[in-house]
């Protein structure tokens, strides 16, 4: 099928906007920046001007009404995500959506509804199952060459002081949607997923340990797979050496990634078991310089816009990884293992990830 040009617009200019940008940019023909929207117009102008932008908004409202676009990245707040991308659907704009997508898995399964009444998708940014390591290893999974997975550790171990807190909308529930297990593990967390597939079940804790905030500042959690394989999984803004790692230990390897924001190629290694040294060869294949960033996911964005289908990561992709997280916090908050499908409507953790309510804030209330 032939490729198209794309006409996209960024709402929000913040930090990750740049990202944004640049991948539009390195996309080609394929796709022009053409508008670009924020509550600050001022900051909309000069982010306009520096990206050479046609035209500059106040609002995603008014680039709706007075642009046509074909795709809206949403580079806003968490507690915005949910009904700028409801109006990008209903204007037939495909929104591609910064993580977290929603503040809850009942928010998230608004968006379910509203893109089944759409002609548009909606599809979550979560660019690290698009870098050259994470597509070599499903292939090699897929292909039988490393055996059954057995073990994996995931790690987001990052550093966010009081100043990073400082930002109104971070640090609470009502407008972020959680603490370092919604914003900052959930890359690393949706890489292992899109590798070993469906979760089965999760014990967890969370704890406030360092940061005055209403959230969690750290979370850790056991998991059991439908395969059999089993995880850690750890999450932190209070480690100050930091490091973004995955461990995979299947029967005829071990496959590693250490990077911090980004990896290329030459962040992973493979360590073959005894007798299977082959396993290193196949691996060595096709070497790549390229980051795993924005620009990988957009390509795929375009790919399967092209052919006609939802932009990865789709809805049904993105609510596994929302679901998870709604049963990290019930586990933690409750004490409880929760098992896959627990989480249904009715259920405290799925109106808000803080559910029944965060341990520290019951303390705190006496």
């Amino acid at each position: 099928m032939s490729e198209r040009n794309y006409r996209a617009a960024i709402v929000g200019t913040g930090g990750i906007a740049g990202s944004h940008a640049r991948a539009i940019a390195a996309a080609g023909d394929r796709a022009a920046l053409v508008a670009v929207a924020d509550v600050d117009r001022g900051r909309a102008k000069e982010f306009a001007d520096t990206w050479n932008v046609p035209r500059a908004h106040g609002s995603l409202t008014e680039l709706l009404r007075e642009e046509r676009v074909d795709v809206v990245h949403l580079c806003t707040p968490p507690r915005l995500h949910t009904p700028q991308a409801v109006e990008c659907l209903e204007a037939g704009a495909t929104a591609l959506v910064e993580k977290p997508p929603t503040l809850s898995l009942a928010e998230f399964d608004t968006l379910i509804e509203a893109e089944r009444r759409s002609t548009a998708h909606v599809a979550t940014v979560l660019q690290h199952r698009f870098g050259t390591g994470a597509l070599r290893l499903r292939r090699l999974q897929e292909a039988g060459g490393l055996g059954r997975p057995l073990l994996a550790t995931c790690v987001t171990q990052w550093y966010r002081d009081e100043a990073y807190y400082a930002v109104p909308w971070r640090g609470t529930w009502e407008s972020e949607g959680g603490g370092p297990t919604m914003g900052h593990g959930i890359h690393q967390f949706d890489l292992l997923f899109s590798v070993l597939g469906p979760w089965s079940e999760v014990t967890a804790v969370a704890a406030r340990r360092a940061r005055d905030v209403d959230t969690e500042d750290v979370s850790m959690a056991l998991v059991t797979f439908e395969s059999g394989a089993v995880a850690t999984i750890v999450n932190s803004v209070v480690s100050p050496r930091q490091t973004s790692s995955l461990r995979f230990d299947y029967e005829r390897a071990t496959v590693e990634v250490e990077h911090l924001y980004g990896y290329t190629d030459d962040d992973w290694t493979v360590t073959p078991a005894p007798g299977h040294e082959n396993v290193s060869e196949s691996w060595g294949r096709d070497h790549s310089t390229e980051s795993s960033g924005h620009t990988g996911w957009l390509a795929a964005v375009l790919d399967a816009l092209d052919q006609g289908q939802a932009p990865p990561v789709t809805a049904g992709d993105a609510r596994r990884t929302m679901e998870f997280i709604a049963a990290l916090y019930a586990s933690a908050f409750t004490g409880e293992r929760v098992r896959s499908g627990q989480i249904t409507a009715g259920s405290p953790f799925a109106r808000t990830m803080e559910g029944t309510g965060a341990p520290w804030e019951k303390v705190r209330n006496k």
